[in-house]
């Protein structure tokens, strides 16, 4: 079956699979956390009105500025784009009929993006066996007559968080191969700014970093990402984007977004929280986990039971978790939750422990 390779789209699901949709639905798909976005947005919306009436900044102005003064970077190490996927499609052009190394399971932008501009991919496939652990070696090896290595750093969809020590082991491999680093930290505002690589970049002229304004600020709907790396490179991207990528609200909100320091603690504060007792409750009947930094984890039944069927009866019930049948190397058998809040969390916690009972 053909599901979908995206979360929060529940509609297109029920669809894919014959299925009539529940009158209500908790949607754990998706890894946008349940608190809204910054209060500032609402109180000064009626303010923002005028932005509607006059042509957007080509640079993605004033977020752009307030993006590179946030890392502490110059503003033209920095460029915005309509979400951090409309980047990966730069990227893939960047990369046209060119071999590129993906860490397999991936979101699945980097694998469609990538084909359709013709590239080779090259595949450094991770597996339970070892807790999704990535092995430099591996990648260090591929990276040899490799344009690109993608690394995912939280990794989505497993959560596992990479040390920084770690990814400079891995740029000073790709900059010994004359391979290019792209770096997708979409999820790293979870685990802390101190796992990022941007305060290192200057040194790291071959890393291209990709950052999202989605998960953390819960504004998906705006279509809000930017890049980082060395001004001649990104340059070269922009080239591909079309005027006026980024709209004048977008890049208003996400100037402000990136002041709301107190809210962003109270959002990681409330997903640990609500991630360390789902993983309690997980391994306590039985199920595997991955070892996740981030607003999300993975897990697996026990041993016996039937996932598709799981899968099945939670969506008959309204509840949609994330299947992974689109991420290579999980194959279906693994699920995926986004953190939501303690009421909705409580009520998946019931319905897979039914489950499991009656199964």
């Amino acid at each position: 079956m053909n599901l979908p390779d995206h979360g929060a789209n529940p509609q297109r699901l029920y669809e894919k699979m014959g299925m009539e949709r529940p009158p209500r639905i908790l949607d754990f798909s998706e890894n946008v956390h349940p608190f809204g976005p910054p209060a500032f947005i609402k109180e000064s919306w009626q303010s923002m009105q005028h932005l509607i009436t006059s042509y957007p900044d080509p640079d993605g102005e004033p977020f752009r500025s307030a993006a590179a003064h946030y890392h502490e970077v110059e503003p033209d190490r920095v460029i915005a784009g309509n979400g951090a996927a409309e980047i990966f499609t730069w990227l893939a052009r960047r990369y046209r009929g060119k071999c590129v190394v993906l860490i397999e399971p991936a979101f699945s932008e980097y694998r469609k993006t990538l084909e359709a501009e013709g590239a080779e991919i090259k595949t450094v496939q991770l597996t339970e066996e070892n807790g999704w652990r990535l092995e430099i070696e591996q990648v260090a090896l591929a990276a040899k007559g490799s344009a690109a290595v993608y690394i995912c750093n939280p990794h989505n969809p497993t959560g596992r968080l990479l040390q920084r020590s770690e990814l400079l082991e891995i740029a000073e491999a790709c900059s010994k191969a004359g391979c290019e680093l792209v770096l997708d930290e979409a999820f790293i505002d979870f685990a802390g700014e101190e796992f990022s690589l941007i305060p290192l970049q200057k040194n790291l002229e071959h890393v291209i970093i990709v950052r999202s304004m989605t998960k953390m600020y819960a504004i998906p709907g705006l279509r809000l990402g930017y890049a980082l790396g060395g001004p001649e490179i990104l340059d070269e991207l922009k080239q591909g984007a079309a005027h006026w990528n980024v709209n004048a609200i977008s890049a208003h909100i996400g100037a402000g977004c990136l002041k709301e320091q107190a809210y962003r603690d109270q959002v990681v504060k409330e997903a640990i929280e609500e991630r360390n007792k789902m993983v309690r409750f997980l391994t306590g009947n039985g199920c595997q986990t991955t070892d996740s930094s981030v607003n999300f984890l993975a897990f697996r039944l026990p041993p016996g039971k039937d996932a598709d069927r799981f899968f099945e009866e939670l969506l008959a019930k309204g509840i949609v978790l994330r299947h992974t049948k689109s991420f290579r190397g999980m194959d279906g058998q693994w699920f995926r939750i986004g953190m939501k809040s303690a009421g909705q969390m409580e009520e998946l916690r019931g319905a897979i422990a039914q489950w499991l009972q009656d199964n």
